[in-house]
């Protein structure tokens, strides 16, 4: 029997449609509007494609939002002194620094460039350390967007055994750490694999909820879960097909096709995690304009 689809897009549309009318009451109660800044450095097709996206999420739920599209050459004191400017401005009450940047950049110094109470991707170390301790602060959207699918498909990761393949600082690491904590909806038993293990199949055999944050096509195969596993593929990855207009298609780092006839539920790419990644951009750019 086939795995169960968590529906990304569908949940994504619903938080979508409860930040729309959170934004309705902000306008009527307080006169604010919550808004938000995207800096894209360079032409990179999926950047631009990614901040397009957003500004469009944006425009639909009624924020303000601003972007500035700078050339590649920027010195990265440009960069910081914009960052600068939308800390400062008052109409702004989120900051995003689309990654990746050119490598004369330095990311660090971008995340800590940005105000913590502005920080809305989560990466500022202040929110880090404070999503470390369990306290409220904006969680990094990826991670956030997998707790709510969870949530909100009533998969309850507490006591289970939850193996995260994948140790980035923005997905890998952040959801290990939001899902150990001893909370609702988290008190996971959480094991990080990656690609430097010999076998890594022993670890994902293992696992109740798999989480795959590995950037590979289809390197999760059928042969690598257990029967009953949920899978939450956060892969996004581009292959050759000659059949569509544009030459490629996206998959995920699962073999969906393959898995999800093993899996008890697993989310598709792209209609799973994606969706939720923007949705929880605007949620925490709206709670930012709230505490404003």
């Amino acid at each position: 029997m086939s795995a169960a689809i968590i529906d990304g897009k569908k949940i994504a549309e619903d938080i979508r449609r409860e930040v729309k009318e959170a934004v309705l009451r902000l306008k009527a109660k307080k006169g604010i509007v919550p808004g938000l800044a995207f800096i894209l450095v360079g032409e990179e097709p999926a950047s631009q494609s990614y901040v397009r996206s957003k500004g469009k999420a944006c425009d639909e739920l009624g924020f303000y939002s601003v972007t500035e599209k700078v050339d590649v050459s920027i010195p990265e004191g440009k960069v910081l002194s914009m960052i600068d400017g939308f800390n400062r401005d008052p109409k702004i009450h989120g900051i995003l620094v689309q990654l990746p940047l050119p490598k004369h950049i330095n990311e660090q110094k971008v995340f800590e460039a940005i105000l913590p109470k502005k920080d809305v991707d989560g990466f500022h170390p202040i929110n880090i350390g404070r999503m470390m301790t369990g306290a409220e602060t904006f969680y990094p959207c990826t991670p956030a967007g997998i707790w709510e699918l969870l949530k909100r498909s009533n998969i309850n990761p507490s006591g289970k055994h939850v193996v995260v393949v994948g140790r980035s600082n923005i997905v890998g690491k952040p959801i290990a750490n939001i899902l150990m904590q001893k909370r609702e909806w988290c008190n996971a038993i959480v094991t990080i694999a990656h690609t430097a293990a010999p076998d890594l199949s022993y670890y994902t055999r293992q696992a109740d909820i798999l989480i795959a944050a590995i950037g590979k096509a289809h390197a999760i195969t059928s042969s690598m879960v257990q029967p009953g596993v949920v899978v939450i593929d956060v892969g996004i990855n581009r292959v050759v097909d000659r059949t569509t207009k544009t030459g490629y298609r996206i998959v995920g780092d699962v073999d969906f096709d393959a898995v999800k006839e093993v899996a008890g539920a697993i989310t598709p790419v792209p209609g799973g995690v994606g969706p939720m990644t923007i949705a929880m951009l605007m949620m925490n750019t709206l709670k930012s304009a709230q505490r404003a």
